[in-house]
């Protein structure tokens, strides 16, 4: 049973923070975080906020998110789950080279959308045609992990 889910991406601004949200909603026995490969920081050390596109979006959708703090993806963070959500191919991939023991707890957040598994491509500061891509495959992926969970 995955009972605690780490859900990574780049930056942990956009496409991970809307997975865990999503995923916490319909899974409130469970503990989702999420975090990023290259999460940026503030000068003062508090990581970014969630992007304000994608957070447009996420309301034009009916959903809200609250406020979000950007972390950066560590072994020690790593240890703490039993499934690790990510968004490319090459995301799962430096998990498995810089962290080896949590490949076999790493899959794609889309890997129940279509046969072999979906990318989720990256929307930041990108059209908002393109965030509402994003969201609509997160959603789609999200649901399926919900059914599989």
């Amino acid at each position: 049973m995955f009972n605690k889910i780490l859900v990574v991406c780049l930056g942990n601004i956009c496409r991970s923070p809307t997975a865990q949200f999503m995923l916490q909603q319909h899974l409130p026995n469970r503990t989702v975080h999420s975090a990023g490969i290259t999460a940026m920081r503030h000068s003062d050390g508090r990581g970014w906020d969630m992007d304000q596109t994608a957070r447009i979006i996420a309301k034009k959708n009916g959903i809200s998110f609250p406020k979000h703090e950007a972390q950066q993806l560590t072994r020690e963070l790593i240890g703490h789950y039993d499934l690790i959500l990510v968004m490319e191919n090459n995301h799962r991939s430096h998990i498995a080279s810089r962290y080896p023991e949590a490949h076999a707890k790493t899959m794609l957040l889309g890997q129940w959308i279509e046969d072999g598994g979906k990318e989720i491509p990256d929307p930041y500061q990108k059209s908002d045609e393109v965030y509402e891509h994003v969201f609509k495959l997160i959603e789609q992926a999200t649901e399926t992990w919900i059914q599989k969970l």
